[in-house]
C-alpha cells in the first residue's frame, strides 16, 4: 500500500494532538464514506467507532475525500483530534482489531503543522477498472466493472486528453452535487489495456460528484464505437450533463492516491488496487507530482 511500510513499533508514541491515519477499504457492503442514518453501514461510522475505542473517547474523523456507495479505496487519509497517547503499534493494531474485515488501517502518525486531511490535499487520483470480456466475472464480482462489448482503449485514451487542464466539468457532474463550483484542474488521464482489463487512471486537484464515473461512462461509449473520440470534447464544452450518457457503475472505481506537500509527513502511496500493480511499470504505481500547483492555486471543493 505504501512506498515504505511503517514499522509497527512500541517505541514511537503517537497522539496528544491531531493524528492522521492511512487506510483502505472494500466498498461493496458500504453506503459510501459518510455517516448515514441509523442501520445504514458507512466506512466513517465503522472507523470512527474503532478509533474511539482505542482512543478511549469519542472522535470525529475528517477524510481526504468522500466516496460513494460501492466505491473502494486502496489509499484514503483521515485525521482526528485526541489527548490520548499510544505507541504507533497500539493505534494501528488496536484499530484494526476493532474494525470489520473490509477496512484496514496501515499507518498512523501525528499530523505536522496545520495539516488537514481534506484541505491540505493538492491532488486526488482514481483508477476505474473494467473487465472487458464476453463472460461476466465471478471471483472479482463487485471489484471491477464488466463490459462485454470490445473496447478500444487507444481510442478512449485519445478522446480523454480533451479533459486535461482546468475546465468547467458541468457535463460530468451529478445533478445533486453540492460543490460551489464545477471547475476543476484535471492533471492527467490515461486509458490502457492490460489483457482483458481496461484501466482509466485520472488525477485532479479535486473532483465534482460522480465526475470519474461519468467520465468513465462517456469513454466507454467511445471505446465501444458508439461515439467518435471528438465527442468527449464536444460534451465538455456543452456544460450539459444530459449529453454525457450513463454513469458507470461504482464497483470499478478506486481512490488510489491523495497527494500532500512533503512537509506534512504523510507517506506516499504505491498506487493500487493491489491486483493491478504487477501489470504496470513501477513508475506508474508511484505518485504523479501535480503540474499545476506552481502556476495557480488548485480550486478547493466546497
Amino acid at each position: 500500500m505504501f512506498l515504505e511500510p511503517q514499522p509497527l513499533t512500541t517505541d514511537v508514541d503517537v497522539g496528544n494532538g491531531r493524528v492522521a491515519l492511512a487506510f483502505e477499504y472494500d466498498g461493496r457492503d458500504f453506503h459510501g464514506w459518510q455517516l448515514q442514518k441509523s442501520g445504514v453501514r458507512s466506512v466513517e461510522a465503522e472507523l470512527q467507532k474503532a478509533v474511539s475505542k482505542v482512543a478511549n473517547h469519542p472522535v470525529e474523523l475528517v477524510c481526504a475525500g468522500r466516496t460513494d456507495a460501492g466505491v473502494h479505496s486502496s489509499y484514503q487519509i483521515a485525521h482526528f483530534e485526541t489527548a490520548s497517547v499510544r505507541p504507533v503499534r497500539s493505534w494501528v493494531m488496536g484499530i484494526n482489531t476493532a474494525l470489520p474485515y473490509d477496512v484496514s488501517v496501515h499507518w498512523a502518525g501525528n499530523a505536522v503543522g496545520d495539516f488537514h486531511a481534506r484541505f491540505s490535499a493538492i491532488y486526488r487520483r482514481y483508477r476505474y477498472v473494467i473487465y472487458n470480456y464476453p463472460v461476466r466475472p465471478g471471483i472479482q464480482r463487485g471489484q471491477v466493472s464488466w463490459i462485454y462489448r470490445p473496447l478500444d482503449a487507444a481510442q478512449m485514451h485519445s478522446a480523454a486528453q480533451a479533459l486535461v487542464g482546468e475546465h468547467d466539468f458541468s457535463s460530468f457532474r451529478a445533478a445533486g452535487c453540492q460543490s460551489r463550483t464545477p471547475v476543476r484542474f484535471l492533471e492527467q488521464i490515461t486509458v490502457s489495456r492490460k489483457g482483458d482489463f481496461v484501466v482509466i487512471d485520472v488525477q485532479a486537484n479535486a473532483f465534482v460528484h460522480h465526475m470519474v464515473r461519468n467520465i468513465a461512462g462517456a469513454l466507454i461509449a467511445v471505446g465501444a464505437g458508439e461515439q467518435p473520440p471528438g465527442w468527449i470534447a464536444e460534451v465538455l464544452a456543452a456544460k450539459d450533463r444530459t449529453l454525457a450518457g450513463v454513469t458507470a457503475p461504482p464497483h470499478g472505481l478506486y481512490l488510489v492516491d491523495v497527494g500532500y506537500p512533503d512537509g506534512f509527513g504523510i507517506p506516499g502511496a504505491e498506487v493500487g488496487p493491489g491486483f493491478l500493480r504487477p501489470w504496470f511499470d513501477p513508475l506508474d504505481n508511484r505518485p504523479i507530482p501535480p503540474t499545476h500547483v506552481h502556476v495557480k492555486q488548485p480550486v478547493q471543493p466546497k
